[in-house]
């Protein structure tokens, strides 16, 4: 992995920040996969139960860095030739920067502050919670640069946002504070300190059976694409996984002991 994105891992906790203040953490080639080369480690760390993820600097991130357009386009610097191949499972370079968040099986909180615009917002709504100050600058910025929103979120902002709302800030690229963005779909909760925030919610997550976790994750990512029949049948498959094994067994014993549980990764 290069410097652009670093990883502390404390508690069953991995804080996650983007690492280029310089630019606000904007896109460029070494970003792109400095944060899929986070995303594969972290999947295979099985000691780490949730992410924080955040920006350094003044910024969680500016979106695409223009000035790799200077490239002919593949900003991502990864393999593929066009943005219709699929380099990673369903996905290319650049939508995985986003969905990996959401294929990661344990939960994700993004902290968001400054300048979260474009790509950047698409990262942050990945995660499965978003946590921003009351004056982040947000805004689905692809159509003042001529182009549409290609990262990956709208798979993710189907289930948030309104259709009318994600048209009029997908036509009209307009910015929108953190405390709109609430309102409007983008943000689960305001906060003037959005990473103490978000490490106070991982914090209670890794307190929790990890195997129960992932397999909530899974099935709340599933839901959209799912009818009522096919989310009845996927409750009583999952939780056949995770009843009376150990670390369901072990939640049952803290509970009644009162007691900080010890679950197995």
């Amino acid at each position: 992995m290069t410097d652009r994105v670093t990883i502390m891992i404390e508690n069953h906790i991995a804080h996650v920040r983007l690492n280029r203040p310089e630019k606000m953490n904007a896109l460029d080639p070494d970003m792109f996969q400095a944060i899929i080369e986070a995303g594969k480690e972290l999947m295979e760390t099985p000691a780490v139960r949730a992410v924080v993820l955040s920006g350094e600097g003044r910024s969680f991130c500016a979106g695409l860095d223009m000035a790799s357009m200077a490239n002919g386009g593949n900003v991502s610097g990864g393999n593929a030739k066009s943005l219709t191949e699929r380099t990673y499972g369903n996905a290319n370079d650049f939508q995985y920067v986003c969905t990996l968040w959401r294929e990661m099986p344990i939960p994700v909180i993004a902290a968001v502050h400054g300048v979260c615009f474009g790509g950047g917002l698409q990262i942050a709504s990945g995660a499965d919670i978003r946590i921003a100050t009351p004056d982040a600058r947000m805004s689905i910025m692809e159509m003042k640069w001529g182009l549409i929103p290609d990262m990956g979120g709208f798979t993710v902002w189907r289930g948030n946002v309104r259709d009318d709302i994600l048209r009029e800030l997908t036509y009209t690229n307009r910015e929108f504070s953190g405390e709109e963005g609430q309102n409007l779909g983008f943000v689960t909760y305001v906060d003037a300190d959005p990473i103490a925030r978000a490490m106070a919610i991982a914090t209670e997550i890794v307190n929790r059976n990890p195997d129960a976790m992932q397999r909530a994750k899974s099935l709340i990512n599933e839901l959209p694409d799912m009818d009522e029949d096919a989310i009845l049948i996927a409750e009583s498959v999952e939780q056949n996984r995770v009843m009376r094994q150990p670390n369901q067994i072990e939640a049952v014993m803290a509970q009644m002991q009162k007691r900080a549980a010890n679950f197995v990764d």
